[in-house]
């Protein structure tokens, strides 16, 4: 088996900076951890908390801090910092290679959709807090077991948004069933997936996207691979000012 992750993520329109953070470590025991945080509001102030929490957050995983641990440091020190008067949401993806599962934690309104093989799905919708206001705050934390086939989709409150200026909607979790039946088995099937939400939302919003979105899904895929580990990064970059 091996593991695939796709990410897809652009910014509210009009707003130069995404207040979305995702990160990705390298687990000390082996796998990885993905830490997706998204600062309250948009633009260069939620990108100072969503980076601030997320980089709390992987440095204690770095450091073999376990995942919920993690989480509630993260809230700890956002709710230190800011005095309980800014939020941020926080979702944890870990690959653990010790316990041979798939770690998710969340601080989030938003779900996160988990699809297996056999075409069953789970919607993780259990209500929890938001980091950074409550002081008691802790993360709601489930774990799978490494299984072929297994998808798990999270993304930030920008994909449920879409669609809010004309009162539509994205059923998210019949298309993440609709992207798992076409891709599934492809080399790329977890950017596929990843992708095919981001452009459903933007569709609905007309190429502009009422608030920051991100995507992340992470797939179990049966193929054995060889030993070597690919990550792959598009960035775009905005026209350059020359002088005249």
């Amino acid at each position: 088996m091996h593991i695939q992750v796709g990410v897809a993520k652009v910014p509210k329109y009009a707003t130069s900076e995404s207040g979305d953070t995702l990160e990705m470590v390298e687990r000390p025991h082996g796998g990885l951890s993905l830490v997706l945080a998204d600062g309250q509001r948009s633009g260069r102030s939620a990108k100072s908390i969503s980076t601030m929490v997320a980089h709390k957050a992987v440095a204690l995983l770095a450091d073999g801090v376990r995942d919920g641990a993690a989480a509630r440091a993260a809230h700890d020190y956002l709710y230190t910092q800011r005095g309980g008067k800014v939020s941020a949401t926080l979702n944890i993806i870990s690959i653990d290679m010790v316990t041979k599962t798939l770690v998710i934690s969340r601080n989030s309104h938003c779900p996160v959709v988990v699809h297996h093989a056999d075409g069953s799905q789970i919607l993780l919708d259990t209500g929890t807090d938001p980091v950074g206001v409550h002081r008691m705050t802790k993360p709601d934390i489930t774990e799978l077991p490494l299984r072929a086939g297994t998808l798990v989709v999270v993304f930030t409150d920008g994909l449920i948004s879409a669609g809010r200026r004309t009162l539509e909607s994205l059923d998210v979790a019949a298309l993440v069933t609709q992207l798992y039946a076409a891709h599934q088995g492809e080399p790329g099937f977890a950017q596929a997936v990843a992708e095919g939400l981001l452009e459903a939302a933007l569709k609905l919003d007309d190429g502009r996207p009422v608030d920051d979105t991100s995507v992340v899904a992470v797939a179990v895929a049966a193929a054995e691979l060889d030993l070597v580990r690919r990550m792959q990064v598009q960035l775009p970059i905005p026209p350059l000012d020359r002088p005249g």
